[in-house]
């Protein structure tokens, strides 16, 4: 009996996720052994945490819907380490002895591949500033978004909250925020001024939700530190905040840095147009993890805008790689930011295909439905990986005819 060919994917964010379910969908199911493992048994919806902080409650998403019946074995673990020198993966897993008694006995375990991919992501950054680790919330992921929430909901009226950072996440957090709580004294604190990088009317309109909202902006403050109730900046102000949430920017999953694999300095893993490491060529990165190039030559930035067209593209990528044909590379660009601003506002400011912003933007209400379709669209599009276009099978072909189509292709 033929050998399955051994895909791990390690972290089921959105890149994940749709990494593995599209590479279901291209290969053959008796040719190829998909493996996704993930810590959670839920998909967490990223961005919509700071509608989860605010205390709305969303709609479960377990993967044993999402994957049923499409071959994906779902593995609940969390990874300790990885060996892609001898192509190991270290896992650990709950006992289900454990979970019945509610003891901590763990099981340790070591999954081997052929081809491995690697999305596990990011967390928050404190950016080293004193305090942000002890006193700041983050809304991260979900376990930091429901601290939030418990603590948001423990708040009385007249409270302060500051939220740290002025890019994309800030702006959403602080306005889900004073929306719901309309009782609390929510403000800003940004390294800039508010929405720079935004088109003017983009800024404007930013400007406006933020007033009507009761906002506070402190602009050009750069925080340099946090205690329990006051944030301090450089400029020497201390801005009282019972509570502070801190959204200055995201820190890859230390382990790719532990490994052989060549990284950036800020531990991405390097990797080509195909999101091939450019170290070791059975190791493909998606998502927060990779550092990949756009238009212009430019760094894609940390988003779901970015990571879903990688995943496809190193799916697509590995699926001819196995099969034998052409490998496609669809260059990654950007259309628009779409950001919330609470359930009643929206923002969605065009861009450059490497980002940068136009004049166009779309406001109010309208913008606000525009980026709920949007985070729906990109939940369903990891459950639906090929957009609900039908694909067909490919068988793995063998290692010396795969070689062979390599060096055809080169020529």
């Amino acid at each position: 009996m033929k050998q399955q060919h051994r895909i791990i994917v390690l972290g089921a964010g959105y890149s994940g996720a749709i990494a593995a379910g599209r590479l279901a969908k291209r290969l053959r199911r008796e040719d190829v052994a998909i493996t996704l493992v993930n810590a959670e048994p839920d998909f967490v919806e990223r961005v919509r945490m700071h509608q989860l902080a605010a205390g709305q409650d969303l709609r479960p998403r377990p993967f044993s819907e999402m994957f049923a019946g499409t071959g994906v074995e779902l593995k609940l673990a969390r990874v300790t380490a990885v060996d892609v020198d001898r192509k190991r993966v270290k896992v650990t897993a709950a006992r289900p002895a454990a979970e019945a008694t509610g003891e901590t006995d763990v099981l340790n375990e070591v999954l081997e591949y052929d081809t491995l991919i690697y999305a596990l992501g990011s967390a928050w950054n404190s950016q080293g500033v004193p305090g942000t680790a002890e006193f700041a919330d983050e809304l991260a992921s979900r376990p930091g978004a429901l601290r939030l929430r418990e603590r948001l909901a423990g708040l009385e009226a007249g409270q302060p909250v500051v939220v740290v950072g002025g890019g994309l996440t800030g702006l959403e957090a602080a306005t889900e925020i004073a929306e719901a709580r309309p009782d609390l004294d929510v403000a800003l604190a940004a390294r800039g001024a508010l929405g720079d990088w935004l088109s003017p009317k983009g800024r404007a309109h930013v400007h406006k939700v933020f007033a009507g909202l009761g906002i506070t902006t402190h602009e050009h403050a750069a925080v340099t530190g946090v205690e329990a109730d006051n944030v301090a900046t450089a400029d020497g102000k201390s801005l009282p905040s019972s509570v502070t949430v801190w959204t200055t920017g995201f820190a890859v999953h230390p382990i790719a840095r532990a490994t052989t694999l060549e990284v950036t300095d800020t531990g991405q893993i390097k990797v080509d147009s195909t999101m091939r490491s450019v170290s070791h060529p059975d190791v493909y990165a998606v998502g927060d993890a990779a550092m990949a190039m756009g238009p212009g030559d430019k760094p894609l930035r940390m988003s779901c805008a970015s990571g879903t067209p990688m995943a496809w593209q190193a799916a697509d990528a590995i699926a001819a790689r196995l099969t034998g044909t052409k490998v496609p590379k669809t260059p990654i660009r950007y259309f628009n930011q779409c950001i919330s601003l609470g359930r009643k506002e929206g923002l969605i400011q065009y861009v450059t295909a490497d980002d940068r912003a136009v004049k166009a933007a779309l406001t109010g209400r309208f913008a606000a439905k525009y980026k709920e379709l949007i985070c729906k669209g990109a939940a369903w599009g990891v459950a639906n990986p090929t957009l609900g276009i039908p694909t067909r099978r490919r068988p793995v072909v063998r290692e010396q005819a795969r070689a062979g189509a390599t060096v055809k292709a080169a020529v």
